[in-house]
């Protein structure tokens, strides 16, 4: 049932639980859901002091790789939810794939998703979430098709916690965020990257002290702020809050100033005198359309089974039922109630006019109501059975059908100020009066009973009571709250303060017209008390009958003639008069309903109670109406007097012979049978093979439509789960062309010749540089490396790769190509996963420059002369081995790296003047002044003294730099020299 009327939320916890003092952020998406969720991750901090709880629909088939994409958009951790699982601050938690997920105090509860059956795991979750943390629930729509998320969304919203959705013209499928949004419970309409600063403002608000309702002692401010929030909302809306419960109130206004961030109520009714969109939204807050199909369904079933099926056997078949729904929010009790008349009826195989009103204080819960169109939602209320029967799907949207539709009446109505229904056999008021006072409630109730037909019924919520009405009802059921009516109200009700004001103001404006007026109604009431006796005194005791021969109106005493039988109540007249005088009158008022003449019937005895017999006539005459059909008026004329034959001949009333009306009434009646009989059994004969087509054909068509729903449902969950996947795997598709283009890069910058063969050595890549060692090029890729000639001086090569495919080990050799180049061949072998057919890899490092360096050192190695290369800072870069011999020996550093002339002998190699000649003559060198420098000197070592002629000469090459050489003239200097 609704909470519309009442203008406040449902009762629940006003705080979590003491160990769960942190925000619960919980975000809702589906199709298109992967892009609105990144982008959401992205605005928040790393640290919020919020946990955040995903719940996506998922494909049951597929692993979700959603926790790896948002990892890479935020700082927290990202964990997949396993059963039992604590919500921490701080962390992200993925519902997994083929569960559904909801919350026990600050625990994760996950179980199987129902393969078949339409889930709506967003609705149970943040139900759950609103149920266990209250106004610490924090629910967010992203992108998705449906409606799932709307029905949770309410309750966050009753529980008092902060409701957002994305924008719709930024999701890819607005389905969802729009569907919420129609609710006008959202707090805020974003882009996805503007939610989760949203988030964080409303978490890092400092918690606001409660405002006191007056009776506890409010100030004189406040207490005018409060009354101008309420003059602007009766003023707005028509409805006068005053009249409900203040604690309530002051939670949902607390909440829009939390939402609005308004620091006290002066200034929040300063921003409603010049908000009307404010003064809406805080409306709307107080009149949450909290309500479903069969809601508490126990209670729904006992309603059934007592109320509704006594309702329609005791009505007759053109007798309307009337049923009013106060409070009707968007229309689902009112629909439900409607549903369950329509099975009574078709279980008593009776159809009685049925009109029930379903009146609300919203204009848009009625607009809503009116047009009979329910989410995908609905699904967990309503069972298959009636939603195949009663329902009929129009996209993602289930729609009532026409013959529920068309005996429910939508309208607008306060129920504590508009005058009420009358004459109604049920009314249903569920958790409506629990948020008025206690003066209201009392009011409301006695408009409820003012509103019952004799033998109501009246049913109220689990928590409502009667009140002071305890004697005026019967409990049909206590425990479903079903009460029938005892005691009816038929005098004028009390319709408000505001009406007997204006209606005491209008006496007095006008004091001689209600004096005439009165003195008219004296004079009147005189006149007709005057014909009340003439008709006690003179007139015949009759009875006044419709053209179905039921009681209407009653004339004079009629106890003598008339019995109430065991059972149920009737008005039919052939129950309630004895056996003696029921055919009579019936044959008398058949006739002359048929001819329109007044019939007499003879003398017949009946006996009385006491034991006494009456003789008396009955006399049927027909009354005629200017409008409709014509009515009966049935006479009791007692025998007291002889009868003159003379004058009953002469008499307008003709005696109808009972004898020969009777014989010519059987004659009639037989002949009209035989026929009907033979009608009859020929229709039947006909309906019986009619019936058995349209069974087999309806069970064919059931079968079909239960398939095709069946299957329109799952393919419908598959779409949204393939669109999930989809989107996870462009988004590892975009990884994994970054990665293929720095491979590519990487491997372009190598420079080294590569190709890569499968199993069957069919080609699948190569680098650029494998082109001059292959004839191929890319239109080549998936045809075997034999079918093309290479330049490579290595017959072996394919079985090469064989055997590394083969064997799973790798191996390399120097090769030479045609092109001359030196070649070093590594072969690898390559999988993509374990247990799979292995390929190879074939790389061609070239080594030709290493090969010819390592030559030249070789070169240098043979000479006996000691030969450097330096740099043009006397570095030295490449020696032979005669240098580091004579190095070594001498204690010089002679390494590569170390400084020339120390680098070949030490401190004895060279004196101070020469030291100084070696150095000009290499700046000369070095600058270009000279192209070659010499000089011969001696050497003073331990082993004596040696003479050496050095020889430096530029290096004619791009980096520059100067050969240096030594040699020993030790024997040809000492020869040449005389002693």
């Amino acid at each position: 049932m609704p909470d519309t009327s009442s203008g406040v939320d449902l009762p629940h916890t006003e705080d979590t639980p003491a160990e769960a003092r942190f925000y619960v952020v919980a975000v809702g998406a589906s199709a298109g859901g992967l892009d609105a969720l990144e982008r959401f991750f992205h605005g928040l901090p790393a640290r919020s002091g919020a946990a955040y709880v995903v719940i996506q629909h998922l494909s049951p088939d597929h692993k979700s790789m959603m926790g790896n994409l948002l990892g890479r958009h935020t700082g927290m951790p990202v964990v997949t939810v396993e059963d039992g699982m604590d919500i921490k601050p701080d962390r992200v938690h993925l519902i997994p794939p083929a569960s559904v997920m909801s919350v026990s105090r600050s625990q994760l509860r996950l179980s199987p998703k129902n393969p078949r059956g339409l889930t709506l795991p967003i609705d149970l979750f943040f139900t759950a979430l609103a149920r266990e943390f209250g106004k610490y629930a924090i629910g967010v729509v992203l992108s998705g098709t449906g409606s799932d998320g709307t029905r949770g969304a309410v309750a966050i919203n009753d529980a008092g916690g902060l409701l957002l959705a994305q924008e719709p013209e930024s999701a890819k499928f607005d389905g969802m965020p729009r569907s919420v949004i129609a609710t006008g419970l959202v707090d805020g309409t974003l882009p996805p990257e503007e939610l989760g600063p949203r988030v964080m403002d409303h978490i890092s608000q400092a918690p606001r002290p409660r405002i006191r309702p007056p009776e506890e002692g409010i100030t004189a401010d406040r207490q005018s702020a409060l009354e101008e929030t309420m003059h602007l909302l009766q003023q707005q809306g028509g409805i006068d809050f005053r009249e409900y419960k203040p604690a309530t109130v002051m939670r949902r206004i607390e909440r829009r100033m939390q939402v609005r961030h308004v620091p006290d109520l002066e200034n929040y009714a300063r921003l409603l005198d010049g908000d009307r969109t404010e003064l809406n939204a805080l409306r709307r807050e107080l009149l949450i359309p909290v309500t479903s199909f069969f809601r508490d369904p126990v209670a729904f079933e006992v309603l059934a089974q007592t109320a509704i099926d006594t309702i329609v056997k005791e009505r007759g078949e053109n007798q309307p039922i009337r049923i009013w729904v106060p409070g009707a929010s968007t229309g689902e009790e009112a629909y439900s109630i409607a549903i369950l008349f329509a099975e009574a009826c078709a279980r008593a195989r009776r159809w009685p006019p049925i009109k029930l009103f379903a009146t609300d204080v919203e204009q848009h819960n009625v607009d809503f109501g009116s047009a009979g169109v329910f989410s995908e939602a609905i699904t967990t209320e309503v069972s298959p059975e009636r939603l195949e029967q009663w329902f009929y799907k129009r996209g993602n949207h289930f729609v009532i059908k026409n013959e529920i539709r068309q005996n429910i009446v939508f309208a607008r109505h306060n129920l504590l100020q508009d005058p009420p229904f009358t004459r109604m056999d049920l009314v249903s008021c569920r958790n409506l009066l629990i948020y008025f006072r206690t003066e209201a409630q009392e009011r409301a109730l006695r408009r409820l009973q003012y509103a019952l037909a004799p033998g109501g019924f009246l049913f109220l919520g689990s928590s409502e009571t009667l009140a002071q009405l305890q004697t005026d009802f019967t409990a049909v059921n206590s425990k479903a709250k079903v009460f029938r009516i005892l005691r009816h109200v038929a005098l004028p009700l009390d319709t408000g303060a505001s009406q007997l004001q204006r209606l005491a103001g209008a006496a007095h404006a006008h004091p001689r017209r209600h004096s005439h007026k009165d003195r008219q109604l004296t004079d009147a009431a005189a006149i007709e008390a005057g014909e009340s006796v003439l008709l006690r005194s003179y007139a015949p005791t009759s009875l006044l009958l419709n053209g179905n021969q039921e009681l209407m109106h009653v004339f004079g005493d009629v106890s003598h003639y008339l019995r109430i039988g065991e059972g149920a109540v009737t008005l039919d007249l052939a129950k309630l008069l004895p056996p003696a005088l029921a055919p009579v009158a019936q044959a008398l008022l058949h006739k002359t309903a048929r001819g329109h003449e007044p019939l007499r019937s003879d003398l017949l005895t009946m006996q009385l109670p006491d034991g006494s017999s009456e003789r008396l006539r009955l006399v049927a005459r027909s009354v005629s109406l200017d409008q409709g059909e014509p009515h009966l008026l049935l006479s009791f004329e007692p025998d007291t007097a002889p009868v003159d034959e003379t004058l009953a001949r002469g008499s307008a009333i003709e005696t109808m012979n009972m004898d020969q009306e009777h014989a010519e009434r059987v004659q009639t009646l037989e002949r009209e049978l035989a026929a009907t009989r033979e009608s009859l059994q020929a229709t039947i004969e006909e309906l019986e093979t009619a019936n058995e087509e349209l069974q087999a054909t309806n069970e064919e068509l059931m079968a079909s439509n239960e398939e095709l729903q069946s299957s329109n449902e799952e393919l419908q969950s598959v779409n949204e789960e393939l669109y999930t996947v989809n989107a996870e795997n462009q988004e590892k598709i975009e990884i994994l062309n970054r990665l293929n283009a720095d491979l590519d890069n990487m491997a372009k910058a190598a420079a080294i010749a590569t190709i890569f063969v499968d199993a069957n050595l069919l080609l699948t890549r190569f680098t650029p540089e494998a082109t001059s060692l292959f004839k191929i090029r890319d239109g080549d890729i998936g045809r075997s490396i034999e079918d093309f000639t290479n330049l490579l001086d290595y017959p072996e090569f394919v079985a090469e790769l064989k055997r590394t495919i083969a064997d799973g080990e790798m191996s390399q050799r120097e090769i030479r190509a045609a092109n001359g180049r030196l070649y070093l061949l590594r072969v690898l072998p390559y999988a993509v996963r374990e247990r799979e057919a292995r390929g190879a890899v074939a790389t061609f490092v070239d080594v030709t420059v290493l090969r010819d360096a390592e030559r030249l050192q070789a070169v240098l190695d043979s000479l006996p002369e000691h030969v450097a290369l330096l740099d043009d800072d006397g570095e030295v870069k490449m020696i032979n081995r005669a240098w580091r011999e004579f190095a070594a020996a001498h204690d010089a550093a002679g390494g590569l790296g170390s400084r020339y002339p120390e680098a070949w002998a030490g401190e004895k190699g060279f004196d101070e003047p020469q030291e100084s000649q070696l150095r000009d003559g290499l700046d000369a060198l070095i600058g270009g002044a000279s192209e070659t420098f010499s000089m011969i000197y001696p050497y003073h070592g331990d082993d004596g003294e040696r003479w050496f002629a050095m020889h430096a000469a530029p290096i004619v090459h791009g980096n520059g730099g100067i050969v240096v050489s030594h040699v020993d003239i030790t024997r040809w200097y000492r020869g040449a020299t005389p002693a």
